[in-house]
């Protein structure tokens, strides 16, 4: 058993070079809305879930982007809507939100 039943990871690496990044796209609010969002809904610990921040996942392309483990799926994402269907569909009821997966 995992020590965490799910663990997102949000890209929030900055590229300095001018190639686009998920940076780009301000990551690390939706990532704090997230993290807030499963602490309300008392998800958060151990057995449960866990948000962090990642560096670059070398899928700028897709940006911006988490992937949640152990299942290994990765999401795109624009908005705080999309957050909450991530948490509502995969983290609580198992089911892979097609429409945002990358």
């Amino acid at each position: 058993m995992s020590y965490y039943k799910h663990h997102v990871f949000f890209c929030t690496n900055q590229r300095d070079d001018g190639r686009s990044s998920c940076g780009d796209h301000n990551p690390q609010a939706l990532r704090d809305y997230a993290k807030e969002q499963i602490k309300k809904l008392k998800l958060s610990g151990p057995g449960k879930c866990r948000i962090n921040n990642a560096g670059c996942m070398d899928r700028c392309n897709k940006g911006p982007v988490l992937v949640v483990y152990p299942e290994a799926v990765w999401y795109t994402f624009k908005n705080q809507a999309d957050i909450d269907e991530i948490i509502q569909e995969h983290l609580i009821g198992g089911r892979v939100v097609e429409r945002l997966k990358i």
